[in-house]
């Protein structure tokens, strides 16, 4: 696991606890049509990465300006395609011709915008503070997901940056070589036709050497392997799910986004 301190604390909790913490509250958010409930969890979304996580430049950038433009961007669009006859005892707000935006729409799509940036921001307090191997660790430990599963899963995964990587050493190499010059549709379908067989090639040969190491090490051949790096659930762990669903369900209980039949 990674190292922590008591500022940056997310880093040193189990990977199943930040997830079971926030797991209520991404389903309830799923059912709320208001614009305070999600914003609420948005805001309380961002102070907890703020405090819990050392973000990267792409992670400030993704929480300063990709989350509110993608949830604006979101907000009007969904008020474009929301109907009319629904919302027209509202105020209309923009009329071009026949066409008229209520502000009924845009509370509609606002909100929604609203609530998927509320579930990605809940989403990002594991994504941002878990690593896979750590999450994979921790499903084998806790939750007794047989390790051939968890780790063959684990490997696979880890060939889409392999994959990447590959792929990038090609196209240099067909660079300096000059292969496939020009430009336009076909010149770059006859580009990346070309990278096909040695990327193909390539993953071949990682796929034999990741075979050839786990059947070095015995793999699958015991029901239970000794973990190197133990991923532990400890009593801060506890601290924070019940914490979070305390702070959940005072948010839900204060704005009851559902409303009394």
């Amino acid at each position: 696991m990674r190292r922590t301190s008591a500022v940056r604390f997310l880093y040193g909790l189990n990977p199943l606890a930040t997830i079971a913490a926030v797991l209520p509250a991404l389903v309830l958010l799923v059912f709320v049509r208001d614009l305070a409930t999600p914003l609420a969890f948005l805001a309380l979304s961002y102070l907890v990465l703020l405090v819990g996580v050392s973000l990267s430049i792409r992670s400030a950038v993704l929480l300063a300006l990709v989350i509110p433009g993608a949830t604006l961007v979101l907000g009007f669009g969904f008020a474009l395609w929301t109907d009319a006859a629904l919302v027209a005892n509202t105020p209309p707000v923009l009329q071009i011709g026949a066409w008229t935006l209520y502000a009924g729409a845009l509370e509609i799509g606002l909100a929604t915008g609203l609530r998927l940036a509320a579930i990605l921001a809940l989403s990002l307090i594991p994504g941002l503070s878990t690593t896979g191997p750590d999450l994979v660790r921790a499903c084998v430990q806790q939750l007794r997901v047989p390790y051939r599963i968890g780790y063959t899963a684990l490997a696979a995964f880890r060939f889409v940056p392999r994959f990447g990587h590959e792929l990038e050493i090609i196209r240099q190499a067909h660079r300096v070589r000059g292969a496939h010059r020009g430009r336009g549709p076909i010149a770059s379908l006859r580009r990346w036709a070309s990278y096909l067989v040695p990327l193909l090639a390539g993953a071949i040969r990682h796929a034999e050497r990741v075979a050839l190491a786990m059947d070095s090490r015995a793999f699958g051949a015991y029901p239970d392997r000794t973990e190197r790096h133990l991923v532990p659930f400890r009593t801060r762990d506890v601290v924070l799910i019940a914490a979070f669903w305390v702070a959940s369900a005072a948010l839900f209980t204060l704005f009851f986004p559902w409303g009394l039949a």
